[in-house]
């Protein structure tokens, strides 16, 4: 398992570099919302503490959706006049007051679908917008070697945190916004701000994959095979991925053909 968290996640980075480095940011955030790093955290967390366990903290990790937007929009709006630096720490805290107050709430998956779909929804209508072009410079191998060493890191941090912390805390660190922090700090420090707030924006739409990933743990965890239900939502994740590509798509045609009205 050490050599999962140690090439699983680098190797995703880098093919979201790569894919940002192609077809640009928004293709890039959408790409590093699936459970890459959620979904091996909670297989081993229930491997290790059973599958009820497991259930609740998924349906946290749903909740983490709400903190993870919250990282996402204390970071863009902060980008736009800070360096990288601030913004993560910016961001940071936010987050850390984010997940805190969502530990308060009760283990509810309805709930928690609630507090996701409303923290997506608000980031869509109140994060940063540009009329700037998003251009983004070429990642030289230091880039994204830095990424990849940077994800590796973070990842062993936090499987490490999370199953000595309980259902609640293990469901949101789970979430923690490993690929957000990697992906925001080295593309502002490469390409700047206007990447970035494309790159955040286009995470967004990636939430529904992830959320649908959960529930299906949620519900199932505790009354089916665990090695079934994670295949099982591994496959509903990626369809619904698919189907917000489509919505990503439309939103950048809408977006192109409102620029070229103006």
């Amino acid at each position: 398992m050490l050599l999962l968290k140690l090439t699983l996640v680098p190797a995703f980075l880098l093919a979201v570099s790569l894919a940002g480095k192609k077809w640009g940011p928004a293709i890039a955030g959408w790409l590093s919302a699936l459970p890459v790093v959620a979904g091996p955290i909670l297989y081993l967390l229930v491997l290790e503490h059973g599958p009820r366990f497991g259930s609740e903290a998924a349906t946290l990790s749903v909740y983490a959706i709400a903190a993870s937007e919250a990282y996402n929009f204390a970071y863009a709006w902060t980008c736009r006049s800070k360096g990288w630096v601030v913004s993560v720490i910016v961001a940071l805290t936010v987050w850390c007051s984010a997940a805190f107050g969502l530990t308060m709430l009760p283990v509810s998956a309805p709930l928690a679908l609630v507090c996701a779909l409303a923290a997506v929804l608000f980031s869509q209508a109140f994060l940063p917008r540009s009329r700037c072009v998003a251009t983004a410079k070429a990642l030289g191998r230091g880039d994204i070697l830095s990424r990849m060493l940077a994800g590796a890191a973070l990842t062993v941090a936090v499987t490490s945190l999370a199953s000595a912390a309980g259902s609640s805390w293990s469901g949101l660190l789970a979430v923690f916004p490993l690929l957000g922090i990697v992906l925001s700090a080295s593309s502002h420090r490469a390409a700047g701000p206007e990447f970035v707030i494309s790159l955040l924006r286009g995470m967004a739409l990636g939430r529904f994959a992830f959320a649908a990933f959960c529930l299906v743990l949620v519900v199932w965890l505790p009354r089916g095979d665990a090695n079934l239900v994670f295949a099982g939502a591994a496959v509903v994740s990626l369809t619904v991925h698919g189907l917000s590509k489509k919505l990503l798509n439309r939103g950048r045609i809408t977006a192109q053909l409102a620029a070229e009205s103006e």
